[in-house]
C-alpha cells in the first residue's frame, strides 16, 4: 500500500496522521486521509479542489506535476510526502 506522510510543521496545526492507502491516484490516496480528518483538506486543497501553492507534494522523490488534477499516478509502494512550505528569515 502506498504510505502518506504529513510534515510536522502542518501536523502542529491539525491532525495529520501516515495513510496508508490502496490508492492508485494522488487525489484517491489525499481523499483517504481526508476521510480520516476532513479538516485536513482545508490546509492541503484550496477551494477549488486544487493544491494550495503553499504545500507541495512529492511521490517518490519526485514532486507531484499536476497541482490541480491530482492525477500522479501511485505504485503500492509509493512514498508521498505532503509538505508545507515555511517562510520566515
Amino acid at each position: 500500500m502506498a504510505q502518506l506522510f504529513f510534515t510536522q510543521q502542518l501536523a502542529r496545526f491539525i491532525s495529520a496522521p501516515e495513510v496508508a492507502t490502496s490508492a492508485r491516484r494522488l487525489r484517491d490516496g489525499l481523499e483517504s486521509a481526508f476521510a480520516l480528518n476532513p479538516r485536513l483538506r482545508g490546509y492541503v486543497l484550496d477551494d477549488q479542489g486544487c493544491l494550495r501553492p503553499n504545500v507541495a507534494i512529492f511521490i517518490d522523490g519526485r514532486r507531484c506535476r499536476d497541482t490541480r488534477r491530482l492525477d500522479d499516478p501511485l505504485a503500492p509502494d509509493s512514498k508521498v510526502y505532503v509538505l508545507q512550505a515555511l517562510s520566515g528569515g
